[in-house]
C-alpha cells in the first residue's frame, strides 16, 4: 500500500535564524580574506577549527548540557551548519562525530559511554569514522562480512571496512560488524562496537583519490579485541540502530551544497548583466537549491519531533547527490577559458573531480531508491 512521504512545510524559528549572523561573524574572523574552499564538507580538516567551534557551543548543538551539548533546537543546528557548509569551513574533523556518532550513543549507549565519548567530541577534541560499508558489500551493509567473536571481557573482531572518511586522522570508529547468524533475515546478526583506530590489531590505509587527496580508507581488523563496554546498544540490535543513524546522515544541507561554491562564483561571474542564458541557468539552479533545502528543513523539523524520516532523508540525498553532480556540468558550458587562479576555475576544477564521491557516500542511488521504494510500499 502507498504510504507516502511526510514532506511538511517548516519553517526556520527566529531563534534559529538570529544565529546566522554570529557564525557570518565568526567564519570571516576566523578564515583569512583569501581564503577559498568549495562546500564539501570533506574537503578541509582542522583541529584547531573545531575547537573553536565547540567554545562557541556549536558542537553537539541538540545534545543535553550534561554531556557538554546545547540543548538547541535541530533548526538552530540546522542554520550553523548552513553557513559554515556555505563558506567551505573546514569542518570535516569533527563532522561524523557530531552529525551521527553522538546521536547513536545518545540513543543507545550506556550511561558510561555518553559520559566518555560525547564530551570530548562538543569540544571539538575527538573524532569519528564511519564502519559500514565493506569491499564487494558497498551500501548493501545487510552483506557486511567483518566478524565480532565473543571471547571473556569483550570481542575480537576480523575484516575490513572500506570508504571510511578521515580513519587515518581520527581517534574512533563505529563499525557494524556480524555476531551472529543472519537467521531468517538477512538483518539479523548484526551489531555495533566503538573501535579505537590506534588500537593493536587495526590498520588504516588512505586512499588517494584522482583528485590527489586522500579522505577515503581502507580500516583492517585482524584480532582487534574491543571491550564489552564498547557495545553499542544490544547484541543484534545493530541493523535497527543502522537505519536510525542514517536519517541523520542523508538528510542534511551538505547533501545538496557540496557543490555551492561553484554557484556562489558563477554568479559572481556572470555579474550584474547575465545573457538570457545565463539568467535561465541561474533561475534553474536557485530553484534547485531552494527546493532541496525546503525539504532538508521539513527533515530537521522531524528529527526535532523525534520521528525517524529515513525515506524522507533517502530522498533528499537521492535528489540532492543528483543535483550537486549536475551543476557543475551545467555551469562548465557556460564557462569560457578561464586563468589558472579564477575562484570559478578552482571551484568547478575541485568539484569535478572529487563529484564521483557524492553518491557513494551515505548510499549509492540504487540502495537509495530502493529504501525509498520501501518506505512508499512499493516493494
Amino acid at each position: 500500500m502507498f504510504s507516502g512521504l511526510d514532506f511538511e512545510p517548516a519553517r526556520l524559528p527566529p531563534e534559529a535564524e538570529a544565529l546566522r549572523v554570529g557564525v557570518r561573524d565568526f567564519v570571516e574572523r576566523e578564515l583569512p580574506g583569501d581564503y577559498l574552499r568549495n562546500s564539501d564538507f570533506n574537503e578541509g580538516h582542522s583541529a584547531e577549527f573545531s575547537q573553536k567551534l565547540g567554545m562557541r557551543g556549536w558542537i553537539g548543538m541538540t545534545w543535553p548540557k550534561q554531556y557538554g551539548g546545547g540543548d538547541r533546537s535541530f533548526f538552530e543546528r540546522y542554520v550553523v551548519t548552513e553557513e559554515l557548509l556555505a563558506a567551505g569551513a573546514p569542518v570535516s574533523a569533527h563532522w561524523i562525530a557530531d552529525r551521527q556518532s553522538g546521536p547513536l550513543l545518545l540513543r543507545y549507549g550506556t550511561e558510561d559511554q555518553k559520559l566518555k565519548y560525547l564530551p570530548p567530541i562538543t569540544r571539538g577534541e575527538s573524532y569519528f569514522s564511519i564502519g559500514m560499508s565493506e569491499p564487494d558489500s558497498g551500501s548493501d551493509l545487510a552483506s557486511v562480512q567483518t566478524r565480532a567473536s565473543a571471547v571473556d571481557g569483550g570481542w575480537i573482531l576480523n575484516g575490513t571496512k572500506l570508504w571510511s572518511t578521515d580513519a587515518h586522522r581520527n581517534h574512533y570508529m563505529v563499525a557494524l560488524v556480524r555476531t551472529g547468524p543472519s537467521g531468517e533475515s538477512r538483518h539479523e546478526g548484526l551489531s555495533q562496537f566503538i573501535v579505537d583506530l590506534h588500537a593493536n590489531g587495526v590498520t588504516v590505509r588512505p586512499i588517494k583519490n584522482i583528485a590527489g587527496d586522500e579522505d577515503f580508507n581502507e580500516v583492517v581488523f585482524e584480532d582487534c579485541v574491543v571491550s564489552e563496554e564498547n557495545l553499542v546498544g544490544a547484541v543484534g540490535n545493530g541493523w535497527e540502530q543502522v537505519t536510525s543513524e542514517l536519517g541523520y546522515e542523508r538528510s542534511g544541507p551538505e547533501r545538496f551544497l557540496s557543490a555551492f561554491r561553484v554557484f556562489v562564483e558563477f554568479v559572481r561571474y556572470v555579474g550584474a548583466s547575465p545573457s538570457d542564458e545565463e539568467s535561465a541557468l541561474i533561475g534553474r539552479l536557485a530553484s534547485h537549491i531552494m527546493t532541496l533545502r525546503q525539504m532538508s528543513i521539513s527533515v530537521a523539523a522531524m528529527l526535532q519531533a523525534g520521528k525517524n524520516p529515513a525515506t524522507e532523508a533517502a530522498l533528499v540525498k537521492s535528489l540532492g547527490n543528483d543535483f550537486e553532480k549536475t551543476l557543475p556540468e551545467l555551469v562548465r558550458l557556460f564557462a569560457p577559458r578561464l586563468g589558472p587562479k579564477h575562484p570559478l576555475r578552482c571551484s568547478l576544477e575541485q568539484t569535478l573531480l572529487h563529484s564521483p564521491s557524492f553518491t557513494i557516500r551515505g548510499g549509492t542511488r540504487e540502495i537509495l531508491r530502493g529504501v525509498i521504494a520501501r518506505g512508499l510500499g512499493l516493494r
